[in-house]
């Protein structure tokens, strides 16, 4: 079930933040949206009209599907991912490369949200030293440096 109690409202600041965060921490992405309870966008990373109706139509068919509100839907494809979640009265929604790790995703994701609820300051990471521990090796394994 999602968690409906929205916390108050997220400035766009706030929301563009935790978006430019979310990217720096999630090599595979390549784009995002975080939306308020009326799926409103307050943050993307490119045309936000469009992932108001994108977000909109995936939320409303995975609902149906379920009989009930989901919280989080995932979908892979030969392309790539999608990543949703609902959490504290927002939601994000992300597309990836393919392959991308799900649980960490997902992971990603709801702390950012749940910050974002909490209007709590997310961290920065700092140039290409705090990235470095992140990167992957050409083959897609583990840390290349």
């Amino acid at each position: 079930m999602p968690d409906d109690a929205a916390t108050g409202v997220v400035p766009g600041d706030a929301a563009a933040g935790a978006l430019a965060y979310l990217a720096e921490m999630s090599l595979d992405l390549r784009g995002a949206a975080i939306l308020d309870a009326e799926g409103e966008v307050l943050a993307a990373s490119d045309r936000p009209e469009r992932w108001r109706e994108d977000a909109a139509t995936l939320f409303e068919v995975a609902d149906r599907a379920g009989g009930e509100p989901v919280e989080q839907v995932h979908i892979g494809t030969e392309q790539g991912e999608v990543f949703a979640l609902r959490h504290g009265g927002l939601a994000a929604v992300v597309v990836t490369e393919r392959f991308a790790l799900a649980s960490l995703t997902f992971f990603d994701m709801r702390a950012v949200l749940r910050d974002l609820a909490a209007a709590k300051p997310l961290p920065t990471l700092k140039g290409p030293e705090a990235r470095k521990s992140r990167k992957r090796s050409p083959n897609g394994e583990g840390n290349a440096a």
